[in-house]
C-alpha cells in the first residue's frame, strides 16, 4: 500500500484478496462500527471460534487493515485488543485493475455494499429511536450530468466534507453521535443516439 495525497492506494492482490475473504469483512466491519475488541468478543458476536478469528485478525493485520493496540492499553493488557486501522483507502480503477483484481474487488464490493444496506434497514427496524434522533435516516436519490473529471472532483469534494466533519473525542460536543455514511454513484448506460461523448481515462 502506498500513501498519496488522496488516500492509501491497495494495489497488492494479496491485500484485497485478505480485505474481501467475507469473514474478515466482518470483522473489519464490527470493529468499525463498534470498535476495538478481543478475539473472544468477537467470536461472540460473529459466531465463530476464537481461534479462526484469531487467524482471520493475523492476516488482516498483516496488510495494516488492524492493528493489535494491547501496548497502547495498559488497562487492556490482560488479552490482546485489536481496532480498525482508520484512513481514506483506495483501490484501483476497474478499468486498470487485472482479472485477477477485478475479481478480488467484485468479492469485496459485493459484501460491502450488502452490509451497509442491511445495517441500515436494521438501525431503521430495531434501534427504537424516539424523539428527534428517530428522524436521523436521511436519504437522497438523483442523477446528475458530469464529465468523468467533474465525477472524480465530485468524489474528492465529498471525501474533504466528510474529513471536516470528523471530531476527535475531546472536540465532540455533548448531544453528539457516531452516523454512518455511504456514498453510491454509477454512471446510466448510454442509449441508442445518446449524444455523450465519451473519452479515454487519462
Amino acid at each position: 500500500m502506498a500513501e498519496k495525497p488522496g488516500g492509501t492506494d491497495i494495489t497488492e492482490l494479496a491485500a484485497l484478496g485478505a480485505l474481501a475473504q467475507p469473514r474478515r469483512q466482518q470483522i473489519f466491519q464490527h470493529l468499525t462500527l463498534h470498535g476495538p475488541a478481543t478475539s473472544a468478543i468477537l467470536a461472540r458476536a460473529l459466531e465463530l471460534n476464537t481461534g479462526a478469528i484469531s487467524y482471520h485478525l493475523r492476516e488482516l493485520a498483516r496488510y495494516g487493515f488492524v492493528e493489535d493496540i494491547s501496548a497502547q492499553e495498559p488497562d487492556r493488557r490482560r488479552a490482546r485488543w485489536w481496532r480498525a486501522v482508520p484512513g481514506d483507502r483506495r483501490f484501483p480503477p476497474r478499468s486498470r485493475q487485472s482479472p485477477e483484481v477485478r475479481l478480488a474487488m467484485d468479492a469485496l464490493n459485493r459484501h460491502a455494499y450488502g452490509a451497509g444496506l442491511a445495517l441500515s434497514e436494521q438501525l431503521q427496524r430495531d434501534s427504537g429511536e424516539r424523539g428527534e434522533w428517530a428522524d436521523a435516516f436521511p436519504y437522497s436519490r438523483g442523477s446528475i450530468r458530469l464529465t468523468l473529471p467533474e465525477l472524480r472532483a465530485f468524489f474528492e469534494e465529498y471525501i474533504a466534507l466528510m474529513n471536516r466533519c470528523k471530531r476527535s473525542d475531546a472536540d465532540t460536543p455533548p448531544g453528539a453521535r457516531t452516523v454512518h455514511t455511504r456514498l453510491l454513484a454509477f454512471p446510466a448506460p448510454l442509449l441508442a443516439g445518446d449524444n455523450t461523448r465519451e473519452t479515454e481515462a487519462s
